[in-house]
């Protein structure tokens, strides 16, 4: 054989062996490929709401791109940065790490259900007053997430540096530090968070 039939038998045979897999994904009805799309039905800052989802929407962007309420920001996308914190039936969760369709009846508590300008509250006010933000962007998630650490203190619940998880939960600075931990703040407001959230515990505010 020579060498440009061997050529030529070698590109044959390749694209015979090609063919089958081609073939087989253009097969594929294009309804296999379609987003698959659930009603889903929750209480959100105090309201009721109900949505068409694609089933793998995070709660984040059910929140932000379908419900336009951007106070809740999208930091990492990763859950390690806490800018995303919202409460889901009085529990703070990072909202970027749940699907949407998984709070079927819930209520869930955004920045935007705490206060408003005009009745601001606790921490909110506290968080102003003490300037614990620099270009606020965690400001939101930090917020909601105190909010969950205050009522986690109150019903007892312990952390990783609570000494006697059998005991009464207590305030002290270490607690809060460990318990606001998951929130992180680029700009490094820390001690003044620190100062807000105290404040409100401690009912100064």
């Amino acid at each position: 054989m020579s060498r440009r039939g061997f050529l030529k038998l070698t590109a044959v045979s390749a694209t015979v062996a090609a063919t089958p897999p081609l073939v087989a994904r253009a097969a594929v009805p294009d309804v296999a490929r379609a987003p698959v799309t659930q009603q889903v039905a929750m209480e959100v800052n105090g309201k009721p709401a109900t949505l068409s989802l694609d089933t793998r929407t995070t709660l984040l962007d059910a929140l932000r791109e379908h419900m336009h309420l951007t106070g809740t920001k999208k930091g990492c996308d990763h859950g390690q940065c806490g800018a995303c914190t919202v409460l889901v039936d009085g529990r703070r969760i990072n909202s970027c790490l749940t699907l949407a369709v998984m709070h079927e009846g819930s209520k869930v508590t955004t920045i935007e259900g705490l206060g408003t300008p005009d009745a601001l509250h606790p921490l909110q006010a506290a968080f102003i007053k003490h300037d614990g933000y620099q270009c606020g962007y965690c400001t939101p998630g930090q917020i909601c997430s105190a909010v969950g650490v205050l009522d986690e203190i109150r019903r007892d619940v312990p952390s990783h540096v609570t000494a006697d998880i059998g005991a009464k939960a207590t305030f002290s600075t270490a607690e809060l530090r460990e318990r606001m931990s998951g929130n992180i703040c680029r700009c490094g407001a820390y001690s003044n968070i620190v100062e807000a959230i105290t404040e409100v515990q401690e009912g100064r505010a």
